[in-house]
């Protein structure tokens, strides 16, 4: 069965944006699923299917959190209501959480970023992870690593249709 476009792997979750280069230039330690304040022009230009995590960056002040730089691009059929398309959005977090996300990011080296966006039962919900910025030979590692998995996996399937054969 083919993968439907834009869907998730988790049922009632339709994925709108991802970062993936995110889960190479860092350690993910900790991720947290969080609500958005966004504006009707913002949640429309959405379900269109149109936003990017790539800059984005999540900072707390006095006690609360604020996604930066997502780039959520204006609503065509929107007038003067439209949002600006890189603003700050607030971010909707237990209190616990953000006190806890907030002692962990003053640590040396440690950020936090969007992983994703995407639909929740009909609500907007971002992604967001506690990260540690890898250094180059971590990333080389990773891909070395990748990379040899797949030919493992590889010469076993090969293996196995030989038998089979």
């Amino acid at each position: 069965m083919a993968k439907e476009k834009g869907k998730d792997k988790t049922p009632g979750r339709k994925l709108i944006a991802q970062h993936k280069k995110a889960r190479h230039d860092y350690h993910i330690l900790d991720t947290y699923e969080c609500g958005l304040v966004l504006t009707g022009t913002e949640v429309k230009s959405l379900r269109q299917g149109r936003a990017s995590l790539v800059d984005g960056f999540v900072q707390i002040d006095g006690h609360e959190a604020w996604l930066h730089n997502v780039h959520i691009p204006e609503y065509a059929q929107g007038t003067w209501t439209n949002h600006s398309a890189r603003r700050k959005r607030k971010l909707l977090m237990h209190r616990v959480e953000i006190d806890k996300l907030d002692a962990k990011s003053q640590e040396s080296g440690h950020t936090i970023v969007p992983l994703a966006l995407y639909f929740k039962e009909g609500r907007v919900k971002v992604e967001i992870a506690l990260a540690k910025g890898k250094k180059e030979f971590d990333k080389r590692q990773t891909l070395r690593e990748q990379q040899d998995r797949r030919e493992t996996d590889r010469a076993i399937s090969a293996a196995r249709r030989r038998q089979r054969a």
